[in-house]
């Protein structure tokens, strides 16, 4: 089996995940999307009803504190999802630039359920069940598939939250080895018109991997810091912005950008192990043993790996390399210890090198 193969067969399978290590932070006020715009890597200026951002926060350093998606709610607000594992320290810092802007954070997490769907059918019936929940709405023809960071809302979205509607969007994401895949958000408690899916722990498992082979990290806590946007590959994935304002760190991106400073990318690496690669866990060759040329970011099972035991099971990891090491023998652990060997692809998608 493939460590690096599709989760399940593209368009044969509805299957939806519950997404639980996403918390939502609602940006609300007249001058919202002007503060993010001020704060992160992508343009919220520009941002409509038809579409998400992919953005990093940073670190004057130009490094990443956090990721987030981004979707419009109503004529001004806009709601961010991000790990919960930094959301708390997140929310902290950005409130104190807010200043004499009209704009409030708050963590809205209870508020907003988050699905991943896998496959163009639950794509499509997610679609259905977005604009059947939003008044004034008609049934519409989804598109097939979406593109990435391509949303999908209801009228309830983008007018702000009704009584008698629930905004809710639909958001297209990159695939994951031809799998088309999408995000649905929508109020608490309101996923009842969601479609039939695989059991939910094979469904899980399918997303988890699913958010690998797609190659979009998340930050989590144990990476923050570690990383300018290009050592994700951010700017080649919608998540910069190189015609926007000022942002912290913003002259740290151009500058890796423009000069070609740029010495660490994304990578897709797969290999066999008992215990799932950590985030944060570093990377060696057999030729420096003492210098890690790498980090994991994220990390799942093969969704149909199963369980057996103690012994190794294969996985699927998102590692930020050195990319002049990319096409050595690498493993996990230093030499010499319980090393696990790991095989390395290009990223699944097209790499910006000039802009």
């Amino acid at each position: 089996m493939s460590a690096l193969a599709a989760p399940a067969q593209p368009n044969a399978t509805a299957a939806i995940c519950p997404i639980t290590e996403l918390g939502v932070l609602h940006c609300s006020g007249d001058d919202a999307l002007q503060f993010l715009q001020s704060q992160l890597s992508n343009d919220f200026a520009l941002l409509d009803h038809d579409s998400a951002r992919l953005a990093a926060y940073l670190s004057a350093k130009g490094r990443m504190q956090a990721s987030f998606i981004g979707v419009r709610l109503g004529p001004t607000d806009a709601l961010l999802l991000v790990h919960r594992s930094v959301l708390a320290a997140v929310q902290k810092r950005l409130s104190m630039f807010i200043l004499r802007a009209k704009a409030r954070l708050s963590d809205a997490s209870a508020q907003w359920q988050l699905h991943g769907l896998l496959g163009q059918i639950a794509i499509e019936q997610a679609i259905s069940a977005t604009l059947a929940a939003g008044a004034g709405d008609s049934a519409s023809a989804a598109p097939a598939p979406l593109a990435p960071w391509q949303a999908v809302t209801n009228a309830a979205a983008r007018s702000g939250a009704a009584a008698d509607a629930a905004p809710a969007w639909v958001i297209g994401l990159y695939p994951a080895a031809g799998q088309p895949r999408a995000l649905h958000i929508a109020p608490s408690g309101s996923a009842a018109g969601l479609p039939a899916t695989l059991p939910p722990q094979q469904a899980c498992a399918a997303w988890a991997y699913s958010e690998v082979l797609a190659g979009v990290a998340t930050i989590s806590a144990p990476v923050v810091e570690l990383f300018v946007p290009q050592m994700l590959n951010y700017e080649s994935v919608g998540g910069v912005s190189f015609k926007k304002g000022c942002y912290p760190g913003q002259e740290v991106v151009a500058r890796s950008q423009f000069r070609g400073a740029i010495k660490r990318r994304a990578f897709l690496a797969s290999g066999q192990a008992a215990e799932l690669p950590e985030p944060g866990a570093e990377i060696f060759t057999a030729s420096d043993p003492d210098q890690p040329c790498g980090v994991v970011v994220q990390s799942a099972w093969h969704s149909q790996a199963e369980a057996s035991g103690s012994g190794p099971r294969p996985f699927a990891a998102i590692v930020s390399l050195k990319t002049d090491c990319a096409s050595q023998p690498l493993q996990l652990a230093a030499p010499g210890s319980s090393a696990t060997a790991l095989q390395i692809q290009p990223a699944p998608y097209p790499i910006l090198d000039d802009v």
